[in-house]
């Protein structure tokens, strides 16, 4: 079946246009009106390429009372995204070629959108066999390894790299394990304890000591670097440094854009997350995106039981999937952010980074994966009308304006709430 979106607005050209779909892939794109079996009116609504989160956790298998691929994928959906990358800490662990494909096949059979897997680290024969199922890169807690175990990790992917199809991307979650056990101790020898302690419990200088090592391990072995949830503002400086001799790239979530720690104020243990929420003047914020920015949900939900526990026991963790986009398109109306970096931050970007070669643009030949957005369509958020098993958010009652109204996946319709 053909597909034409008509009356489409794209980002940086004049006037509207209408865009042919046939087989899912793009294969025309014209001023000229184009006639097909089914015709979309997108009203004039910007037309973007397919957002694609890099960084999410559907908790599926062995945590579904968190959330499965059925419940987050359609999370995704109706907050803009047409594909999402999901992390290898699941139970089982993805760290195994049994493990990977097991849950290839689970998202196979629930997800509403199209997703890719990142792997975990294991031994360097397990890791060879996970490659044949070609995960698109490999991602490294490096909270949890000793630096004895952070060489051996690298020198293996390098090995992998040089005798296997492993494309040598790295992913890794920056904060050092030594500083964050000692802060913690010293922490909990305290005779109470307030939420916001976590923040000093995995202070800002252990992701920066966390990210200057993992730029160097990186670049002594030769394998692409990328940085999950770079919260530090000086952890920020010193990857754009590091930009001009590697091939390394970064990812914003949210949170750390939008919030600092004296959030923790007012949301307790709903906003414990890992990294944690930085003091202010340690922070990333919105100024800081620019056209090689990456948004990276981290989407991590958890049951409100488990959130709403102590310091140290409650879950770390937030889910973001349906609050983002109109997050960052509301940044864009208060003029805190240029329109033309939104495809950029939540679409090409990241396909770049992860080799999603046929995603990422509106361009012929490309898959037909569309994120339309009303720029000018204003709401209210409302956790209970979300998708998501997470019964929580800190951006629960925010004001927003700007939306994604309607999902294309593979040129089918997944989410459409146009008016």
């Amino acid at each position: 079946m053909e597909l034409v979106l008509k009356n489409c607005s794209l980002i940086d050209e004049n006037g509207e246009y209408f865009i042919k779909v046939e087989d899912s892939k793009i294969t025309d794109i014209s001023k000229t009106p184009i006639k097909a079996d089914e015709m979309i009116d997108v009203k004039g609504n910007y037309v973007l390429p397919g957002f694609i989160d890099p960084h999410i956790h559907f908790r599926d298998p062995g945590l579904t009372h968190k959330e499965d691929f059925k419940t987050g994928s359609l999370a995704a959906a109706y907050g803009g995204f047409t594909t999402v990358i999901d992390m290898p800490n699941t139970l089982p662990k993805t760290n195994t070629y049994n493990a990977l494909k097991q849950k290839m096949k689970i998202a196979d059979e629930k997800s509403v959108v199209n997703f890719r897997l990142q792997a975990g680290h294991n031994d360097l024969e397990e890791m060879k066999k996970m490659c044949s199922l070609n995960p698109v890169s490999f991602k490294v807690f490096m909270d949890l390894e000793t630096d004895e175990s952070l060489e051996k990790i690298f020198h293996d992917l390098s090995v992998l790299k040089d005798t296997t199809d492993y494309n040598g991307l790295v992913a890794t979650h920056c904060e050092k394990k030594t500083i964050v056990e000692k802060e913690t101790a010293e922490l909990k020898e305290k005779s109470e304890n307030s939420a916001i302690d976590y923040t000093y419990a995995r202070p800002t200088r252990s992701e920066d000591t966390s990210v200057r090592q993992a730029i160097e391990l990186a670049e002594a072995n030769d394998l692409r670097l990328h940085i999950c949830h770079l919260s530090s503002s000086k952890s920020l400086s010193m990857a754009k440094s590091a930009s001009k001799r590697l091939p390394i790239s970064w990812e914003f979530t949210p949170h750390h854009l939008l919030l600092d720690n004296s959030a923790y104020d007012i949301y307790g243990t709903l906003i414990k997350t890992n990294p944690p929420l930085r003091p202010k003047s340690e922070s990333v914020n919105i100024s800081d995106l620019d056209e090689n920015s990456i948004i990276g949900t981290d989407h991590a939900p958890h049951t409100l039981e488990e959130k709403t526990k102590d310091t140290w026991t409650s879950s770390p963790g937030i889910p973001n999937l349906e609050t983002v986009v109109p997050l960052i398109l509301t940044e864009v109306n208060r003029g805190n952010l240029d329109l033309k970096l939104i495809p950029k931050i939540f679409s090409e970007n990241a396909a770049k980074v992860y080799g999603l070669t046929t995603k990422g643009k509106i361009d012929i030949g490309y898959d037909a994966d569309f994120t339309v957005i009303d720029l000018k369509q204003e709401g209210k958020f409302n956790i209970e009308t979300f998708k998501t098993k997470a019964e929580y958010s800190p951006f629960d009652g925010w004001k927003y304006k700007g939306l994604a109204v309607m999902t294309i996946v593979n040129g089918k319709i997944v989410m459409n709430k146009l008016n």
